[in-house]
């Protein structure tokens, strides 16, 4: 067991809101106390999600700063503790958007894989606090990466650690409603969205073996893009006013990476066949826009929502992408270069998924 004095724990500490503008400071933090039951990784890699924007901007709830960002990380082990025997060091693993949760044997979410539903101790990955000692979780733009091996994954000797990467939460977060909705032979699918997740739907969408894939984004510009990734048709709803007309009912089930709260959900539904759904990923900071409950009932069709998945998704996940040779579109960038990756992220550049590599 590697002692504590043999590393220390540094990264970007975000300390207020102006973060998101480029101000992280590198500096060195206290993590949790190392448990029986906890694990330290060495970062090699962290995916940057939007999510990360959100929390460093205090978005959806006041940040409880300082704070470390990043749920997508992928390293090493370099020490165990005592209770974990899944893991030892030298593995290569991974971490995303959740660290914990009670895994308590009356607990009915955690009891039926649905451990992302906890509703005594789900704990995010950073941003949070650790219910027994009130201690914080930080997270992976950083050297060191500690808490519950519980939530730890292997990653698969196929994948590499950067296309891993945002596979822990960008990609967890779409294949879960994809295979809690039945996609696979036979479903049209599309995918709300061409950016960081839309992308990943897209390509986990095929790897399931969906009949057809389509891609929906604002403008053409990601079209060939798009295709290139497997999508079967791309619709660009700022070039024909008739989209929504022309592709109605041809869908069966919709994934919605749209995170802004001005688009068209009306417009989206009658895409919809007969008995369809529409489960919403994207988190928008705004109330999500309303619509027509005539949308839902001409066709029996649903509205749904979903976050992250299971630890079983996850480990089906990463099994899947190694065995359909799956490969996020990523641009990896130097750890040092985080504060303008966020900056470049915040105007849209990602590529669709920038990855952040310890050097």
């Amino acid at each position: 067991m590697t002692s504590d004095t043999d590393y220390k724990f540094e990264g970007w500490v975000a300390h207020d809101a102006s973060s998101v503008d480029g101000n992280m400071k590198w500096q060195t933090y206290t993590p949790k106390p190392f448990t029986a039951s906890d694990i330290d990784i060495k970062i090699t890699h962290c995916g940057v999600c939007g999510t990360d924007l959100s929390s460093l901007r205090s978005g959806w709830k006041p940040a409880d700063y300082p704070i470390v960002v990043g749920h997508e990380i992928v390293g090493h082990v370099v020490r165990v503790g005592s209770n974990v025997t899944d893991f030892q060091p030298g593995d290569r693993v991974g971490v995303g958007a959740q660290c914990k949760s009670c895994l308590q044997p009356g607990c009915r979410p955690c009891n039926n894989d649905m451990e992302q539903h906890c509703p005594d101790e789900f704990t995010t990955t950073y941003d949070a606090r650790y219910k027994e000692d009130g201690s914080k979780a930080y997270g992976g733009y950083a050297r060191y990466w500690r808490g519950p091996a519980s939530f730890v994954f292997k990653i698969p000797g196929a994948i590499p650690s950067e296309i891993a990467a945002p596979l822990l939460c960008g990609g967890l977060t779409v294949y879960a409603p994809l295979t809690d909705n039945g996609a696979g032979p036979g479903k049209r699918v599309g995918i709300a969205g061409f950016g960081g997740l839309g992308h990943l739907g897209v390509l986990f969408a095929k790897a399931l073996g969906c009949e057809k894939v389509v891609a929906i984004s604002r403008s053409a510009s990601k079209r060939e893009d798009a295709l290139r990734m497997g999508a079967d048709e791309y619709i660009a709803t700022a070039d024909d006013e008739q989209w929504h007309t022309k592709h109605a009912r041809s869908l069966d089930l919709i994934i919605s990476t749209i995170s802004g709260a001005d688009f068209p959900l009306d417009k989206y539904l009658s895409l919809l066949d007969v008995k369809g759904n529409l489960i919403q990923v994207g988190a928008p900071e705004d109330p999500m826009p309303s619509f027509s409950a005539f949308s839902l009932l001409v066709g029996d069709r649903k509205v749904g929502g979903s976050t992250i998945g299971s630890r079983k998704q996850a480990r089906e996940m990463l099994e899947l992408a190694a065995k359909t040779n799956l490969r996020a579109w990523v641009q990896v960038r130097p750890m040092s270069e985080a504060n303008q990756v966020v900056v470049d992220m915040d105007k849209g550049n990602a590529r669709y998924r920038y990855v952040l590599q310890n050097e």
